[in-house]
């Protein structure tokens, strides 16, 4: 059965809520979260969100840009936390959605779908880890996920180290583990950790002052993860490796002193390069580790393929869609370039178009006999 989750010491009194439209009107206690973002207000008028304009953070009220100091931690270890980014009731919120399906996750017990070798240290004792996707389909309970893709504390880095118009890749979903559930073998790389062949599809990249991450992982955390924990672990600076690694780092077997398991409360979240080796460690305490894992890229780049409309069985769901801001729905437009009509976040949470000019546009489309080329 569902054990208590566990969240910040500084969060322990938590109000349950039996749903996101309640949660909305509960949070405006919180330091920055008094006014709405005037991107949001399209959706003041549908039923249960009438408190929403009282419950979203405010662009205004954070930074726009990604600091030195935050590019000089990433740059170093190819990670980074940013902390506090929910609050407690919105980690009430997310934990409840999650609880309730909870017999829709799908554990990976088969051999073929396990993440570590039987026998190695990030085996566990034995059950699989859990899945459970969809997590952008859910209705009102899907709201606190979404406020991920253009949440104001995150923008400055999804801007610093994706670009303006970075778009979401790759479907989310939830991870849970249960006590002893195995982890997951070290893998990525800009250079992979396995092959020692280098990875466009996940590079990390440094040039002219400008940060750049083909794949940037977003792990939201629901769950403490204290010292010891398990969860998510990461071989700092492994982002600019330039060899393989030595045989058994992967299974975690040999130079156990250079894979990290950072602490981590709830309403966390880790960002961090695709380009930059990471797993997981089994989970060791007696309540389910859960997190929501999502994935961005830069405007123009790609790895994932659901997005595609035109193939059968593909395209964002068109649940996916409702509830959104127009910073969020800007999220999760395919790949092409900012000059071709792509819509980019503003400093107010606002968006704005970036095009070409208007004949160039009209030549394209009096040539090709198509809007874009």
């Amino acid at each position: 059965g569902y054990k208590p989750y566990h969240i910040a010491p500084t969060s322990t009194t938590l109000n349950l809520h039996t749903s996101s439209a309640s949660y909305l009107s509960t949070l405006t206690s919180q330091p920055g979260l008094e006014s709405m973002n005037e991107s949001t207000s399209t959706l003041t008028s549908q039923p249960g969100l009438e408190g929403i304009n009282e419950s979203i953070p405010n662009a205004k009220d954070f930074s726009f840009e990604m600091s030195d100091d935050d590019k000089y931690i990433f740059d170093l270890n190819g990670y980074i936390i940013i902390r506090g980014v929910l609050t407690p009731d919105q980690i009430s919120v997310a934990n409840e959605a999650i609880t309730a399906r909870e017999g829709q996750m799908i554990e990976r017990m088969e051999s073929a779908l396990r993440n570590a070798a039987k026998g190695t240290p990030l085996y566990g004792s034995g059950p699989g880890r859990k899945d459970l996707g969809q997590v952008f389909e859910w209705g009102n309970d899907s709201i606190v996920f979404k406020s991920i893709l253009a949440h104001p504390r995150l923008v400055p880095y999804f801007h610093g180290l994706l670009g303006k118009g970075y778009r979401m890749d790759h479907l989310p979903f939830v991870i849970a583990q249960d006590i002893g559930s195995e982890g997951f073998k070290l893998h990525g790389g800009t250079v992979d950790c396995s092959s020692g062949e280098y990875n466009p599809s996940l590079a990390y990249t440094y040039h002219q002052n400008k940060i750049r991450c083909a794949l940037l992982g977003c792990s939201l955390v629901l769950t403490d993860h204290d010292e010891g924990s398990g969860g998510f672990c990461v071989v700092p600076g492994s982002h600019k490796s330039n060899f393989k690694m030595p045989n058994g780092m992967v299974n975690g077997e040999r130079f156990r002193e250079h894979i990290i398991q950072p602490n981590t409360k709830a309403g966390d979240v880790v960002l961090f390069s695709e380009g930059t080796v990471h797993g997981a460690m089994p989970w060791t305490e007696d309540y389910q580790r859960r997190i929501c894992l999502y994935r961005f890229s830069p405007a123009t780049q790609v790895y994932g393929r659901s997005y595609f409309s035109n193939e059968e069985g593909c395209g964002w769901p068109k649940k996916m869609y409702e509830n959104l801001s127009p910073a969020e729905k800007s999220v999760l437009e395919p790949p092409y370039a900012n000059r071709l009509d792509r819509h980019e976040i503003q400093e107010d949470g606002s968006t704005k178009m970036c095009s070409r000019n208007v004949k160039k546009t009209d030549h394209d489309r009096a040539m090709f006999g198509t809007q874009y080329f």
